[in-house]
């Protein structure tokens, strides 16, 4: 079985590409339902199956064993699942944050985009302390108390994120400078 794949693996590394379509054949419908799963709908399961089949073709030299190419092919889709599931955490928290602002200053946020934009763009950990510390109000007791961490890696936490925003507001507002 593993044979096969070495064989066209090995084919295809040869300069024939047309033989990467039975590669395709032969995984994409178990590799569909495996992305289907993780990301729970079939549309972004396809689009993340595509992504992963191109990965995998484009990086085809650095497949160390040929004959474990279906095993490489799942890494290669579980990493793209991961993205696509981090792109849309990040939308879903931009609008978590719009709505929070809208709701808390009643009014446009055409100001407000940019520290929207910057806090959506953290790195989840310092996220989500952002995010329980001002728009949930709540003290740095009650963050450490929710998420299970001591209060001196809540504190930590939050100044590490208060610099990340401040430099990337400052490289927003020189990136606005050179488009004037």
């Amino acid at each position: 079985m593993s044979e096969n794949d070495k064989f066209y693996v090995e084919r295809c590394l040869d300069g024939h590409p047309d033989d990467y379509r039975y590669l395709v054949r032969r995984y994409q419908g178990v590799l569909l339902a495996n992305l289907a799963g993780k990301l729970g709908d079939r549309d972004r399961a396809e689009e993340a199956a595509q992504e992963a089949l191109v990965r995998a073709y484009f990086n085809m030299g650095k497949l160390r064993k040929p004959d474990s190419f279906f095993s490489w092919l799942l890494g290669i889709a579980d990493r793209v699942a991961k993205e696509h599931e981090r792109k849309e955490q990040i939308q879903r928290q931009r609008e978590i944050v719009r709505s929070s602002l809208q709701e808390s200053s009643g009014t446009e946020l055409s100001q407000d985009y940019a520290l929207e934009s910057a806090i959506a763009e953290l790195p989840e950990a310092f996220r989500k302390v952002i995010l329980l510390r001002y728009y949930g109000g709540h003290s740095c007791n009650q963050i450490a108390e929710q998420l299970d961490m001591p209060l001196g890696t809540v504190t930590k936490t939050l100044s590490r994120a208060y610099a990340m925003l401040r430099e990337s507001l400052q490289q927003q507002k020189q990136a606005e400078v050179y488009e004037v």
